[in-house]
């Protein structure tokens, strides 16, 4: 896997300054143009997994779809959209939590999850935990059990692991 793991690394490029100054943005585009790469990183964070009793892959808008889905098709197990306010079509429940700057809000179906299911939640990049966060317990508040948060990239600096999701975990593929 380390191999894998440094050929990801090193196709993931930094962008500074983007979306705002000072941030150090990790474009993962290059990884995705790559079915190579691509499909590295879908399977090797699917074989994680594999044999865990995973019902369902609970998918963070948007880019956790990108890896959710695949890593739900390659388990044989269903997927949860967990998209922003407004966005799905159906009855929702929701979960609206802090940013640094004002809050947001996730919604899945009010039927995505029946009781005592065990859930992989997945987005592409951890950071604070707070999305996650926010997933894991709309998660729980219907009936689902987290088994792990899986991430393409971790950025270990902000601690997201070891402060908002202490309790829960954790599985990154490449950390920085």
């Amino acid at each position: 896997m380390d191999s894998v793991v440094e050929q990801l690394r090193s196709a993931i490029r930094d962008i500074p300054d983007f979306p705002k100054k000072g941030i150090l943005f990790k474009d993962i585009t290059p990884v995705l143009s790559n079915p190579d790469l691509f499909r590295k990183a879908i399977d090797e964070m699917a074989s994680h997994y594999r044999g865990q009793n995973i019902h369902k892959v609970a998918c963070v808008e948007a880019r956790g779809f990108i890896f959710g889905a695949p890593i739900a098709y390659s388990l044989g197990v269903g997927m949860i959209p967990v998209r922003k306010r407004g966005k799905l079509p159906y009855r929702t429940v929701k979960h609206t939590y802090q940013l640094e700057y004002g809050t947001d809000t996730l919604e899945m179906h009010e039927d995505a999850i029946k009781p005592g299911e065990n859930i992989l939640l997945v987005d592409d990049l951890l950071a604070t935990g707070g999305t996650a966060l926010a997933t894991a317990t709309m998660i729980e508040q219907n009936g689902g059990k987290v088994v792990s948060i899986a991430c393409l990239i971790e950025l270990l600096f902000l601690n997201g692991r070891t402060t908002a999701l202490k309790n829960y975990d954790v599985f990154s593929l490449i950390t920085f």
